[in-house]
Parts: structure tokens; C-alpha cells; sequence
């Protein structure tokens, strides 16, 4: 079915009330859904004024197998569209014998309305506001390229380069074929507004992804390191799952749930093209998945990002009329949704880090929610600081709502949104227990313990000092990073970082060193933080270095 059938078929659907405009998109099988539901969201928009100019020309007498739906979106794309540039088959053809008439009565009917422009045809709800205006943000898919290949590409197709933008002011200043570096955001390039890259060899070669810069945010503050097990709770349609999967360089696994098959099956294709080899897709409720499975006994990172009523999508306008402001009754019911999904992730025994994130603007769906699910787990995790140069912060409704961000197209010429980073507290520690209980470390440095079995575990399993409870060692996995100090043991050592431990002598992680009468080799970490066991008799001879 080519494009301009499937935008009919999904404006009769909507008409008959057969479903919203997004979930007729995805169900139609159409390959470029996005290009497929911005025709629809554009011919729907401007439906009023293509109804009177299709009338006023008489299209449909003259063309009596022409159907209504598809003639508003011919007309749509040959007086306000594209029209027709390389493509419209028979279609082109059939317009072009009523091209003349029907530019003239669009033409008449600004003159009798007063105005200029088409978007002035517009009734007032249905005129673009700040959020029509906003840039054309595009990610660099890492899996298949790099920000300098890009740049290069566009610059040949004649794009002027202006670097990496200092303000938001920059980003508005755009025009032309002018474009720039985001100011925040890694790999992601920003071209003006209405720039259209659905047909540029890149996004089809899945070497660029269109994506929103709020929408951006989530994958890249939860920031798993190559290696990782994450949740992707809520994944479809998929573009914040191959931002989690160019983060990981698909070493690792992301687990990615969604209820929607036919959303999933679209996801399956965004993913290959984007070359995504690290993903396990699932037509699973988030909720029925058990935290106790074996398979997510590495899952340290979690994306929750779940139904919301998309108050922060203007778009979303078009597809429900009042989504804008949702009714009590349904704010009610999504937030329950969102709280319970929540508290669910949280309950993942090796869960380090997690974002929450929704396109939502109401405080019911954000703040509150996690708010709540904070207090549902006391002590156990904590709202971490995120992004300080983001000028939109969390409303001030609890202590520390300031680290959650959110965005919106006057204050950070993005959609809306809302995004909060949520990290395990560590268990405390005394301050007698110092020596023996060293900070935790970063789990960029605990990557590898899958490869890094323990090496040294027969030798430091008479090791005494454990102060930490066996619960704490099911939820932290041992990193050893331990060269052979070779056949003469008698005054190998190894420097070591890390806690002491159950049963087991330390966990540890980062680089080591072999040491020889006492003379230590390329040790790469602040000394304050290293203790020193004899491998060979198996006890500890200091904490300092």
C-alpha cells in the first residue's frame, strides 16, 4: 500500500472512531510509520480548509472514483504538502489536470478570510504554537557512524556547519541549510525547523535517528556501560531502546518489554535498521515480569518510561481532542499505572539506577509519582542529581524534586517532558568500620564480572575483617582483576580496591599491581583507597599506601 492510500485509510479510521491516529499508523503496516503519521497529523490539522477547497473546486464531480479521504490528502500534499516532488504516481497525474482550479480557490479564500498565509486559514486551536516552530533534531546512530562522518556528509550535500551551539538562541536562529551541534547532548545535530530527512539516505540507511532532544534524555542519563543487562520496560516504539543499545556498542543485553505486538513488530524494524544486535524483544506486561527470574539477575539499569497521557505531545491534539488536559478520571488511572510500574522496577534485587521518564506535563503523572514511590521504599533509593545544566527543573512539590528535569518548547525548544534519575542508596557504614568497608565503586568498574571470575577467591577465603551482610554480597557481584604474580610468591602482593566480604576476601574492582620487595608497579588509583592483601598468607597487612 503505498503512502498516500495508507494516510486515507488511517484519516477513515479515525473518522469512524475505530482508534487514535498513532495506534491506526502502526496497525497499517506502513514500513516509514513516521512519515506515514506526520502526513496524516498535517492533512488532519488542516482538514477544515481542504474540505472547503475541494468543494469550492468541485474535485470529487469531476473525479467520481477519487474517495473523500484520500482526495484531502492529495490536496493536502499538493497545496501545502511537499507536492509531489519525486513521487506521486498516477496520483500527480490525476492532480495535475485540477492543479490550477484548486490553487485558485485556496487562493480565494485567503482574500475572503484576510489573511496570508495558510497557517492563518487555521482555526485558532489548530494554529501552530511554539511548539510547530521547534528545530529538527537528529541522532547520530553510533552502531553505524560518528558525529565527523555526518557532519562531512551534509556539509558535501552543501549544509553549512556552525559547530556546537552555545544557547537555546542558537538553536532558534537556525534557517536555511544551516545546522549545528546540540549544546547538551552528545551526538545529537540540529537542523532548522520543518527540515524534513524522512527520505535522506542516512535515516533510511539507519545511520541517523529523528528524535526529539527531550526525548533523548532518558537513555542518555541512565548511561549503561558496554557490558550491562538492561530493562527497557515500556520499549516500543523503540528509538530510546538503540539509543540504550549505542550506549552499551550492543555489548550486553537489553531486555525489551511492550503489550502491543503490531508496535512491536514495527520496533523489530527500527531496530534492524539501526543495527541493534544486543535487544530481546517481548509481548510482555512489565508488571507479570518476576524481579526473582535468573535471567535479570544482572540487571543493574533499568528504562521506565510507560503509557502516559501525552500532554506534552501537541500532536497528541490531533489524535484526541482534549488530551492536552486529561479528565481527573483518566489522569487517576494513568498515574496509578505509572506508580505501580514504579514500585515494580524498583524491586529488581541488582537495580542500581533507574530513569522514569514520561512525555507528560501534569504534576500527577511526574513529580507525585515518584514522590510516592520513593516513600513506598524509605532509605533504599534516592532522587540522584541529573544534568545541572538543564535550565527546567522538577516542580518543587518534595525535597530534592529539583534534580528531576523537565522540558517543554518555550523553555528548552523540545516536546514536554519529564525525566527523573532514581539510584540505590548504599547500605551505611559506621565510621569504625572504615578501614574495612571502602567506597563502593562506580559500575562502570564492575562491568566485567561475568568475564572476571574470582581468581583469588581460594586464596582469600580465610580472609577475616567480613563486616557486610550476606544479602549484600547476592546484590553485589565481585570484580577480580588479577594478574598470575608468578612462581616466586614469596613477596608477591597485589594492590586491590574494594569490601570486604562474606566468606570471599574482597571485591574488586579497576586495575591491580604485582609487587616485588616492597616495590610497587603502576598503581593507577588514588592510594587512599587501596589496601594491600599477602596473596600468599592470606591476610591483610594494610589499608593505606
Amino acid at each position: 500500500m503505498g503512502l498516500y492510500a495508507a494516510a486515507a485509510g488511517v484519516l477513515a479510521g479515525v473518522e469512524s472512531r475505530q482508534g487514535s491516529i498513532k495506534g491506526l499508523v502502526y496497525s497499517s503496516n506502513f514500513q516509514n510509520v513516521k512519515q506515514l503519521y506526520a502526513l496524516v497529523c498535517e492533512t488532519q490539522r488542516y482538514s477544515a480548509v481542504l474540505d472547503a477547497v475541494i468543494a469550492s473546486a468541485g474535485l470529487l464531480r469531476a473525479e467520481k472514483k477519487l474517495r473523500p479521504h484520500l482526495a484531502k490528502v492529495l490536496v493536502y500534499e499538493l497545496l501545502l504538502g511537499k507536492g509531489f516532488r519525486g513521487g506521486g504516481g498516477r496520483w500527480k497525474a490525476l492532480l495535475g489536470r485540477h492543479q490550477a482550479r484548486l490553487k485558485a480557490e485556496l487562493a480565494r479564500l485567503k482574500v475572503h478570510r484576510g489573511v496570508s498565509r495558510n497557517e492563518d486559514l487555521l482555526e485558532v486551536g489548530s494554529r501552530p504554537g511554539p511548539a510547530s516552530q521547534l528545530p529538527r533534531f537528529v541522532r547520530v546512530n553510533t552502531l553505524k557512524t560518528c558525529s565527523d562522518d555526518v557532519v562531512d556528509y551534509f556539509k558535501r550535500q552543501g549544509f553549512s556547519y556552525q559547530g556546537r551551539a552555545s544557547s537555546l538562541d542558537d538553536l532558534r536562529a537556525l534557517k536555511g541549510k544551516h545546522f549545528l551541534l546540540d549544546s547538551l547532548m552528545p551526538e545529537l545535530l540540529v537542523f532548522p525547523t520543518q527540515t524534513d530527512l524522512h527520505e535522506h539516505p542516512l535515516y533510511r540507511a539507519g545511520h541517523l535517528i529523528l528524535q526529539d532532544r527531550a526525548s533523548c534524555l532518558p537513555a542518555m542519563l541512565l548511561d549503561p556501560p558496554p557490558g550491562s543487562h538492561v530493562i527497557d520496560a515500556c520499549a516500543a516504539p523503540g528509538n530510546k531502546t538503540s539509543h540504550l543499545a549505542a550506549l552499551l556498542k550492543n555489548q550486553g543485553k537489553i531486555f525489551a518489554f511492550d503489550l502491543d505486538a503490531k508496535r512491536l513488530a514495527s520496533m523489530a524494524t527500527l531496530l534492524a535498521r539501526a543495527g541493534v544486535s544486543c535487544c530481546e524483544l517481548a509481548e510482555e506486561d512489565f508488571l507479570a515480569v518476576s524481579p526473582s527470574d535468573p535471567r535479570y539477575r544482572e540487571v543493574h539499569y533499568i528504562l521506565l518510561d510507560p503509557s502516559c497521557s501525552g500532554s506534552g505531545m501537541p500532536s497528541r491534539q490531533l489524535e484526541e481532542p482534549g488530551a492536552g488536559t486529561p479528565s481527573p478520571v483518566r489522569l487517576h488511572a494513568l498515574a496509578g499505572f505509572q506508580q505501580r510500574a514504579l514500585c515494580h522496577a524498583l524491586t529488581f534485587p541488582s537495580l542500581q539506577r533507574l530513569v522514569y521518564s514520561t512525555c507528560s506535563l501534569c504534576q500527577e503523572e511526574n513529580e507525585d509519582v515518584v514522590r510516592d514511590a520513593l516513600q513506598q521504599n524509605p532509605g533504599a533509593f534516592r532522587l540522584a542529581p541529573a544534568l545541572p545544566a538543564w535550565p527546567h527543573r522538577g516542580l518543587s512539590m518534595f525535597p530534592g524534586a529539583e534534580h528531576c528535569l523537565r522540558a517543554s518548547p518555550e523553555t528548552t525548544l523540545s516536546g514536554g517532558f519529564f525525566v527523573a534519575v532514581i539510584e540505590r542508596v548504599e547500605p551505611h557504614r559506621p565510621k569504625h568500620q572504615h578501614q574495612n568497608a571502602h567506597p563502593a565503586q562506580p559500575q562502570r568498574e564492575r562491568r566485567d564480572s561475568k568475564e572476571l571470575q574470582p581468581v583469588l577467591a581460594p586464596c582469600l577465603a580465610h580472609s577475616r575483617g567480613s563486616r557486610l551482610t550476606p544479602s549484600w554480597w547476592e546484590r553485589k557481584m565481585p570484580v577480580f582483576s588479577v594478574e598470575d604474580p608468578g612462581p616466586s610468591s614469596q613477596a608477591a602482593v597485589c594492590i586491590l580496591k574494594g569490601y570486604w566480604v562474606p566468606s570471599s576476601g574482597c571485591v574488586l574492582a579497576g586495575e591491580q599491581s604485582v609487587a616485588c620487595k616492597n616495590k610497587m608497579q603502576n598503581v593507577l588509583y588514588d592510594r587512599s583507597q587501596f589496601f594491600i592483601l599477602n596473596v600468599t598468607s592470606r591476610r591483610k597487612i594494610s589499608h593505606s599506601y
